[in-house]
């Protein structure tokens, strides 16, 4: 929508998620095109379309994730990763097992004491890399669906700093998944 931020009035409450990113399509008919892909965010949390907002509420729309696999979900990310969101991110229909992974940043690491950590990439390459492991998932397990987010900036000891996901028909198929990414 060529915005990083704007403010939208006159929607009336309550509303969802799904209802800001209704008047934004509206409103940018030029990213119309995004409508059946993109997804949301409110207050740094992935959310479902028809979550409430109101008018406090910051709501993100995360528009398709460009290089990797099309149909998957492979992003550096800068707000916190939740088990939750990559959950909802590959749950399908015809799966019967969702594994999920996070990786934490811990308080030591080769005997010396860590405080934090401080991630830094460069999002384009690395968004491609997780989308050629995600693809090499697909052509070694029947899996419905793979994620991976990494997250950059200052975590905190117990932060997550990175997080996949997988769908399959069968718990084997998606734990073996998810343990590979």
């Amino acid at each position: 929508m060529g915005r990083r931020e704007l403010t939208l009035c006159g929607l009336a409450e309550p509303a969802t998620a799904g209802a800001v990113g209704e008047a934004l399509f509206e409103r940018f008919p030029q990213a119309a095109g995004m409508r059946e892909s993109v997804m949301y965010a409110v207050n740094a949390e992935y959310v479902q379309a028809d979550f409430p907002v109101t008018s406090r509420d910051s709501v993100a729309l995360i528009p398709p994730v460009s290089g990797g696999a099309e149909d998957g979900l492979f992003r550096i990310v800068e707000e916190a990763i939740s088990a939750d969101a990559l959950h909802a991110l590959v749950l399908r229909p015809e799966a019967g097992a969702v594994a999920v992974f996070l990786g934490v940043v811990r308080d030591n690491n080769l005997g010396r004491e860590v405080d934090y950590l401080e991630y830094d990439a460069y999002p384009e390459m690395a968004e491609r890399v997780m989308g050629q492991i995600g693809e090499e998932i697909r052509a070694r397990w029947d899996v419905a669906e793979v994620a991976m987010l990494h997250r950059v900036g200052r975590l905190e000891i117990g932060e997550a700093s990175v997080g996949v996901a997988v769908s399959s028909a069968h718990r084997a198929e998606a734990t073996d998944a998810c343990r590979y990414g």
